[in-house]
């Protein structure tokens, strides 16, 4: 008996409008493709073709204009540097925050603090404000509680290759035992090679 998938994608478009009366900017047009439990799915193309609203799109945040969405009663959770952080709250109010927004209750996430600042290697900086950190400092707690969290689909923008090396080979390995375990993930990245090591499957993405 054939699986069925946990996503489905029907030629799905997201359009904004730039100004009142000009037409529409298309960032993502007839898209189609299933997501499988358990499959671990890379999507590439260009800058600016939409790879980033796709993941919004599947995660939730925003709708599609045209075109069919399916969602199976799946949780997707979107880490991606630019989303889901509060600047003048500390690391541990957002680390809260975020796992809340990932669908567990705030005493679960509570129990996860101690694992999240271990992995994340944060220290004292777990306590400081995110507008002081930096990017690879955003990935390490992003990439933290998402793992702690643990979503039915976890869908990563651009986010694997920041940091420092040791944490990238952390990250990484961490990443491929998810795989192993039978996690489905969506990754989206610009470094191929590691699309190529990851991913069953790979979806191309061209002009939207």
């Amino acid at each position: 008996m054939k699986q069925e998938p946990i996503l489905s994608l029907r030629n799905v478009g997201v359009s904004y409008k730039r100004r009142i009366f000009s037409e529409p900017f298309w960032a993502i047009k007839d898209v189609s493709f299933d997501l499988y439990h358990g499959e671990t799915l890379g999507i590439i193309g260009r800058n600016g073709v939409g790879k980033s609203t796709l993941l919004r799109m599947m995660a939730g945040i925003i709708k599609p204009n045209i075109g069919t969405f399916v969602n199976r009663g799946y949780h997707a959770s979107l880490l991606c540097l630019q989303l889901g952080f509060i600047p003048y709250l500390s690391g541990r109010e957002n680390a809260i925050l975020s796992g809340m927004l990932m669908g567990l209750r705030k005493k679960e996430i509570k129990t996860k603090i101690d694992a999240i600042i271990e992995f994340s290697e944060l220290g004292k900086f777990f306590d400081e404000p995110i507008a002081t950190y930096s990017s690879g400092m955003k990935a390490r707690l992003g990439f933290s509680v998402a793992f702690q969290v643990d979503p039915d689909i976890l869908l990563v923008d651009e986010v694997l290759g920041v940091g420092d090396e040791n944490f990238r080979q952390k990250s990484t390995r961490v990443m491929r035992e998810k795989i192993s375990s039978n996690k489905t993930i969506v990754l989206v990245s610009h470094l191929t090679a590691m699309i190529k090591k990851l991913c069953i499957r790979v979806v191309w993405i061209e002009e939207g």
